[in-house]
């Protein structure tokens, strides 16, 4: 089989449908719109009637409330930070906080904050600086000899 031999299987491509070019194409003059009445005219979108019934968007009920002033954290597992230690991207030795982990590409932005999670084990002795964690991510690092500060978000 050459390139010049490929074709798309039988009716797989079909053409657009050119309408409003002239009497003979079968779709001039109004093309295809019908005469007179909104939905002949340009930019009308009768998009929510559904023919007299109760429409969906008014069916369904509205539950629940969106926070206007919610804060998004970056979240980082105690996995990933042992991983990024034992691979030399991050000192162990020195205190981590929220600018180690950045600099070191294991959070990509800050947003309101790092929070740490429990996910993953962690055996090295870190002093970590972070704006939120879990109670099992704090126990976890005690556990291993270290020290987790929650310290809170610097205020806009």
């Amino acid at each position: 089989m050459k390139l010049h031999e490929l074709a798309d299987n039988a009716g797989a491509a079909r053409k657009k449908k050119r309408v409003a070019r002239g009497p003979g194409s079968g779709k001039g003059k109004t093309a295809g719109r019908g005469i007179k009445g909104q939905k002949s005219r340009s930019g009308v979108a009768i998009g929510g009637y559904e023919g007299g019934q109760m429409p969906l968007y008014r069916r369904l009920p509205k539950r629940g409330f969106n926070k206007p002033n919610q804060k998004s954290f970056a979240v980082v597992n105690l996995g990933l930070i042992e991983k990024f230690i034992a691979e030399g991207k991050l000192n162990g030795a020195a205190e981590i906080n929220e600018d180690a982990l950045i600099a070191s590409g294991l959070v990509r932005r800050k947003l309101d904050g790092i929070r740490v999670l429990a996910k993953g084990e962690i055996k090295t002795k870190v002093a970590l600086n972070v704006t939120g964690a879990s109670k099992a991510a704090i126990e976890a690092v005690e556990k291993a000899g270290g020290t987790l500060t929650v310290v809170a978000a610097a205020a806009e």
